[in-house]
């Protein structure tokens, strides 16, 4: 059996996603971090950005994340995000119109949200 990590994908209001992988990558203060299974302990704080991470019986899940904190020890891995959806959870159309309307109204912070969930949207296809 391959080596995994245990996944732990929570938001503020929910727990978005739970399980087993073999890697994990995501976007922290200091770039961008792949965890593996046997990677040295971590504590950082997550950016807004896709989280991809690679499951154990081969399949992707993609989850556009806005903040929080990653945490890395024991081979368990917890990504605590303000805000997190999984990207099959994203209308793609709702969010362009979204990212227009920001764009118009010159709104960095709504530009940067609904960019972030349009690449996890579309990386997740």
């Amino acid at each position: 059996m391959a080596a995994e990590l245990h996944v732990e994908l929570v938001a503020a209001d929910r727990q978005v996603w739970s399980g087993e992988a073999t890697l994990v990558v995501a976007r922290t203060t200091s770039g961008d971090i792949g965890v593996m299974p046997g990677h040295q302990p971590l504590l950082g704080v997550l950016e807004s950005g896709p989280v991809t991470i690679r499951t154990s019986d081969g399949g992707t899940v993609v989850a556009a994340v806005h903040g929080g904190f990653i945490s890395f020890a024991d081979d368990k891995l917890s990504l605590l995000a303000e805000i997190a959806e999984l990207a099959d959870e994203i209308d793609v159309k709702r969010v362009e119109q979204e990212l227009e309307r920001a764009k118009a109204e010159d709104d960095a912070e709504a530009q940067r949200r609904a960019d972030v969930r349009l690449r996890a949207a579309t990386a997740a296809r």
